[in-house]
């Protein structure tokens, strides 16, 4: 079993899930460390909450509209000064464990902490095409943070933000098909923030945009050195701003349309 946290300063590990029976037992695994692990649950129809509730974890189950109304809706039900937000494909490393009961027994002078991310994919640690120079902002003190309203790649808001060493292991990408899912869903939020903010006719995007993702992924970014991966990665990347750009189209077409039609 991990060291519990014996510091005066408590913190809670949050771990949003649906449907994630793959991963959720190493990720609650490498939490159970901290005071709670806080399971916020979006009616899995898996075996996800039956693997949960063999370990002393606290379960509750929030319908998920978008990652900002679900994180900032599972602040609110932590019971702890200081807050982890960790996914299930994620599992913090030993090494950022200590680091953060070092820190909370030492008065953390900041608000929020950023940690480093390694992805995985196919077995691989990827530390090129993007992927590499990932930091995050997870460890959170919980009355002072907040994720503004978006409803793709939500940005947490917090008066001051430091650094941390260690790092959380990310298995990317569970299966092609399950990516696929995850850039259509992704993409057809994102379009509903471009087309809110004023985009409509996004046709230079269309053109351009996919073929100038796949030259910084691949050359720009070094994923050539990652051989068949990166070019995946950079393709996989490229499909998902042509796919948005079609979709604030789609939109715009609909608006356009008479009550009847649309």
């Amino acid at each position: 079993m991990p060291p519990k946290n014996n510091t005066s300063t408590q913190i809670t590990v949050i771990i949003p899930s649906f449907n994630e029976q793959t991963h959720i037992k190493t990720c609650i695994e490498s939490a159970l460390w901290a005071d709670e692990v806080l399971v916020v649950d979006s009616f899995s129809t898996d075996a996800t909450v039956a693997i949960a509730a063999r370990y002393p974890v606290r379960i509750l189950e929030h319908e998920y509209k978008n990652p900002t109304d679900q994180k900032n809706w599972a602040l609110k039900q932590a019971r702890t000064e200081w807050v982890f937000f960790l996914d299930c494909d994620e599992c913090l490393s030993e090494a950022l464990r200590d680091e953060i009961l070092a820190l909370l027994a030492s008065n953390p002078p900041h608000d929020g902490y950023e940690i480093n991310r390694k992805n995985y994919l196919m077995g691989k640690h990827i530390k090129y095409a993007g992927w590499g120079n990932d930091r995050i902002t997870r460890l959170l003190r919980r009355e002072k943070a907040f994720f503004k309203p978006k409803r793709v790649h939500e940005k947490v808001v917090v008066p001051s933000v430091g650094r941390l060493n260690g790092w959380i292991d990310h298995q990317s990408v569970r299966s092609i098909s399950h990516w696929a899912d995850k850039i259509n869903r992704y993409s057809s939020w994102k379009a509903l923030d471009r087309f809110e903010g004023g985009m409509r006719y996004p046709v230079w995007h269309l053109l351009t945009r996919p073929i100038l993702r796949f030259t910084k992924d691949t050359i720009l970014r070094g994923g050539i050195l990652e051989g068949w991966r990166g070019l995946l990665i950079a393709a996989m990347a490229s499909y998902a701003e042509l796919i948005m750009a079609a979709k604030v189209l789609e939109l715009t077409f609909k608006k356009q349309q008479p009550p009847a039609m649309k």
